[in-house]
């Protein structure tokens, strides 16, 4: 069997003056889904969360089933095509050489979507078009940065991001006319940082913090903190209609990212970059100071 891939890094980041954009680049509809070393780790820990902690990492609304299925239904064809070393099919039933797991795709023992997320490391959102604004009508989302599904699913795309400084603003007209303009076939991109003081995938809680974390210093700043990158993507579903959103999690030590000095410096002047309202969002605050100490030095 083929070794899996290293970890891609993502640079999400970037140098001068805030802007907040959407920042969609087309891709090729093939780089749907990413597979690499940490597959079957994460795949195990979907596997416990949506054991133990189902409602909190699963929800669909009613009228959301057809397009639930076609997810299935398309990476259930997708996969053995564009992995045929790992997945294969026969009939109804796709084994995932990795795990070891064979899943009747015919006739799924768990809900369509839930199953099409156990496949993949990605989370799967769907988004209904709808003539207010776009609904979150349905997820698997096992490793949210700080959000929790059961407060967004089935509300317009503007409430679910209601909290975000600025959104409402600048990105929710933009964001809307895309989701309503976005055709079949064709899928996009979109990348999202955050730091934080914990490199656990399941993070459904944590953001606004403000109070000082003192146990970070601006020496032990690169043991204690982790870049979170999501790789996110849209595709229109072709049968349903519904936008598939993909959120691929990625996790890195800071000296991972930090060890080039221009890197350093670039990510010190993205944080410094932050209005105070998207700092304190993004729960930077506690050890802003410390961390760009630490990447100052780092630069230098």
């Amino acid at each position: 069997m083929t070794a899996l891939p290293p970890q891609k890094i993502y640079i999400s980041f970037e140098p001068g003056a805030y802007r907040m954009a959407m920042g969609l680049v087309a891709r090729d509809p093939d780089e749907l889904i990413e597979i690499d070393e940490h597959f079957v780790h994460e795949l195990a820990e979907k596997r416990e969360l949506l054991a133990t902690r189902h409602d909190e990492v699963y929800a669909a609304v009613p009228g959301s089933e057809a397009a639930c299925a076609e997810v299935l239904s398309h990476l259930a064809a997708f996969l053995p095509r564009r992995f045929p070393n790992w997945f294969t099919r026969d009939g109804a039933h796709l084994t995932n050489h990795l795990t070891g797991e064979t899943w009747d795709v015919e006739n799924p023992a768990c809900p369509p979507l839930e199953l099409a997320s156990r496949l993949v490391q990605e989370d799967l959102c769907l988004v209904r078009p709808d003539p207010d604004g776009p609904i979150l009508a349905a997820a698997s989302l096992c490793f949210p940065s700080r959000w929790r599904l059961q407060e967004k699913i089935g509300h317009p795309l503007a409430h679910v991001h209601t909290k975000v400084p600025f959104y409402g603003e600048r990105l929710a007209s933009p964001v809307d006319r895309f989701m309503q303009m976005l055709r079949a076939g064709k899928m996009v991109e979109r990348l999202n940082w955050s730091m934080m003081d914990d490199p656990a995938l399941f993070q459904p809680g944590g953001k606004w913090r403000r109070e000082t974390a003192p146990e970070i210093t601006a020496a032990n700043a690169g043991e204690k903190l982790w870049l979170r990158v999501e790789r996110q993507t849209l595709m229109r579903l072709p049968e349903s209609g519904f936008v598939l959103f993909g959120i691929r999690l990625y996790v890195y030590p800071l000296p991972r990212i930090a060890a080039d000095p221009a890197m350093a410096e670039r990510l010190a002047e993205a944080i410094r970059a932050l209005p105070e309202a998207t700092a304190h969002y993004k729960s930077l605050l506690p050890f802003r100071a410390a961390v760009l100490a630490w990447l100052d030095a780092r630069a230098a």
